[in-house]
C-alpha cells in the first residue's frame, strides 16, 4: 500500500525545556537540554544518509548527533556497500534518536546503474557480506585506476592524497576533492562530468554492481528490507522500467523511494501511483553527504506508516533506541 504525507513537519521550538535544542558547540547526548518531546505520530523520520563511511564527508558518530538537532526522531546510515559507519554511529547515537542500520547497495540491470536500500539486514549472512566486500573491493580498485588515469595526464592527482581525503573506503567523490585540490575543478559535481570522471566520462572506470533483483533477494534472506532509491532520478542517467520495478517486487522489494531532491512533482506523483499499484511502501530521504551535496537532513520525510512497515518486515538487526 501507499502512504505519503503533504510535506516535511516542521519542528516548533518552545520556552519549554522538554522541546528545546541543545545548545550550539559539542554535543552530548547527556546534555540536560538535548531532549525532544513528540507524539509517535509526528515522528521525524530520514532513511537514506552517508558518513564518512563512504563518501559523505561527516563521520558516523557526528552525523547522528546532527540527525538529532536537525530535529530528527529516527535516522538511517546507509553507506555504499558497507556497514562500518554501524558501530561509530550506535556509540554515538543520542537520547531520543532510534538509529536505522542500514547500506545503499550498487546495482544494475540492462546496463543502467541502480541504488537499493537495505535496512536492518544481518550484516554476517555469508552471502550478502561476501556480495558487500567484493563491491567495496571494487570501488577501491575503480579510483585506483582513475587516479592512475589521471597520474598518467599530469593532473598531480596521487593515490596516496586521495586515501587520506577518504579516511575509509575509498570512492569516486574523493577523486573529486582531489581534483579540487588540484585546482582542476571547483565542485564535486565539476568533477562528474565527461571531461573529468563523469559516467563513461575521459577517466571514468567501471565498477561491479550486482543485478538488481538479484540484490533483492539477497537482502531478504539476510533478513532485511529492500527499498529502491531514487528510482526516478532522469538526471543522473537512464533509469528502469516499470516492468523491472515489477520484478524487483516479485523478489520481496519493500517499498520505492519517493520523495527525494531528484525526483520532481510529476515523478513522484507517478511513483505512488506505481507504489499503490505493487503494494509497496513509500519513502522519502535527504540523501545526505555532508558537504559533498548541498542538500541538508530531513530534506526529504518518510511516513510514520512506511517506516512501521520497513521496521515490522525486518528480522535481521533491531533498530537501535526508541
Amino acid at each position: 500500500m501507499s502512504a505519503c504525507r503533504s510535506g516535511p513537519r516542521r519542528h516548533t521550538c518552545t520556552d519549554r525545556p522538554r522541546t528545546t535544542l541543545a545548545p550550539a558547540g559539542p554535543v552530548r547526548a547527556t546534555h540536560p537540554s538535548y531532549v525532544w518531546s513528540r507524539p509517535l505520530s509526528a515522528r521525524r523520520i530520514d532513511l537514506h544518509t552517508h558518513s564518512t563511511a563512504s563518501d559523505g564527508t561527516t563521520e558516523p558518530g557526528e552525523l547522528v548527533l546532527q540527525a538529532r538537532l536537525a530535529g530528527l526522531d529516527v535516522v538511517a546510515l546507509t553507506d555504499h556497500d558497507t556497514t562500518s559507519g554501524w558501530a561509530p554511529a550506535a556509540a554515538s547515537r543520542p537520547e531520543g534518536l532510534a538509529l536505522v542500520r542500514g547500506a545503499e547497495i550498487s546495482c544494475s540491470r540492462g546496463g543502467i546503474s541502480l541504488h537499493l536500500l537495505a535496512y536492518l539486514f544481518d550484516a554476517e549472512e555469508p552471502d550478502l557480506a561476501a556480495r558487500l566486500a567484493a563491491l567495496v573491493d571494487s570501488r577501491v580498485h575503480r579510483a585506483e585506476r582513475m587516479v592512475a588515469l589521471l597520474a598518467a595526464d599530469g593532473a598531480g592527482v596521487t593515490w596516496e592524497r586521495v586515501r587520506q581525503l577518504a579516511g575509509g573506503t575509498v570512492g569516486r567523490p574523493h577523486v573529486a576533492q582531489a581534483l579540487i585540490e588540484q585546482g582542476h575543478v571547483s565542485t564535486v559535481s565539476e568533477a562528474f562530468t565527461p571531461e573529468w570522471i563523469g559516467t563513461h566520462g575521459r577517466y571514468w572506470v567501471g565498477k561491479l554492481e550486482l543485478d538488481v533483483v538479484e540484490a533483492v533477494g539477497l537482502v531478504v534472506r539476510a533478513g532485511g528490507a529492500a527499498v529502491f532509491a531514487h528510482p526516478a532520478a532522469r538526471r543522473r542517467g537512464r533509469t528502469v522500467t516499470d516492468d523491472v520495478i515489477t520484478e524487483m517486487a516479485a523478489a520481496g522489494l519493500a517499498g520505492l523511494e519517493v520523495d527525494h531532491v531528484d525526483h520532481d512533482a510529476q515523478a513522484r506523483a507517478d511513483l505512488r501511483a506505481l507504489a499503490a499499484d505493487l503494494d509497496l511502501v513509500t519513502t522519502g530521504s535527504s540523501d545526505y553527504h555532508g558537504t559533498n551535496k548541498t542538500v541538508q537532513l530531513a530534506a526529504n520525510l518518510t511516513p510514520e506508516s512506511s517506516y512501521e512497515a520497513i521496521v515490522e518486515r525486518a528480522t535481521g538487526v533491531p533498530v537501535l533506541g526508541p
